[in-house]
């Protein structure tokens, strides 16, 4: 399963160009997991992708322009949320494969939140990320409303789902606790009961 909120490989079919940006963000990707922002650079890319440097000096500049393309890559997965026919089995699973992108070892994830704190550019793709994320993940509580689990009042999506995933993160990257197998589905759960008791809800006049 794929983190909504993670990165991965850029396949996409192409010429020449494509082919040389797939095997750089594969080879930062790598050098990322391997010796985090610290150990990234220009050349370390360029050797490990079997590109000559200059190549990944012009098309990239800097490790802040490898990182933003490396994150931009990840808006171009074909990702969909889950649709498992109740807002706490989709929560649940969404939380699943959160959990499996931010346990697995080396985790990229964890490896670009990480970067993220030493590039502004790197910060601004993440930022971005995230909020296309959640905003592609909205249409969990659109169907939730729909199906009658939700207050009729509009319901803040993002705030609901905000209040699902963050636990995750709290546990895993915060406090760098072992996973724990429940968490995923008791997040879920308690953000379900909090959005079906009104927590997330504003008046539709409000909200405007």
């Amino acid at each position: 399963m794929t983190d909504p909120l993670d990165t991965t490989s850029d396949r996409r079919p192409g010429g020449r160009t494509a082919r040389i940006r797939a095997q750089v963000l594969d080879a930062v990707r790598a050098e990322l997991a391997e010796g985090g922002h610290e150990g990234l650079t220009m050349e370390g890319v360029a050797t490990r992708a079997g590109v000559h440097r200059a190549t990944v000096y012009r098309r990239w500049r800097d490790v802040g322009g490898l990182l933003v393309d490396v994150i931009d890559a990840a808006g171009e997965i074909d990702w969909q949320p889950p649709d498992t026919g109740s807002l706490r089995g989709d929560l649940t699973t969404l939380n699943q494969e959160i959990q499996e992108s931010l346990v697995v070892q080396p985790s990229l994830a964890v490896a670009l939140m990480a970067a993220s704190f030493h590039s502004e550019q790197a910060a601004r793709a993440q930022t971005q990320l995230w909020t296309d994320r959640y905003a592609q993940c909205e249409i969990l509580v659109e169907r939730a409303t729909e199906r009658g689990e939700l207050p009729a009042q509009h319901t803040e999506a993002r705030s609901l789902l905000i209040a699902a995933t963050a636990p995750l993160y709290h546990q895993l990257v915060l406090l760098r606790a072992d996973p724990d197998p429940q968490l995923p589905k008791r997040a879920a759960e308690a953000a379900v009961l909090a959005a079906a008791a009104g927590a997330f809800s504003v008046r539709r006049e409000e909200s405007v």
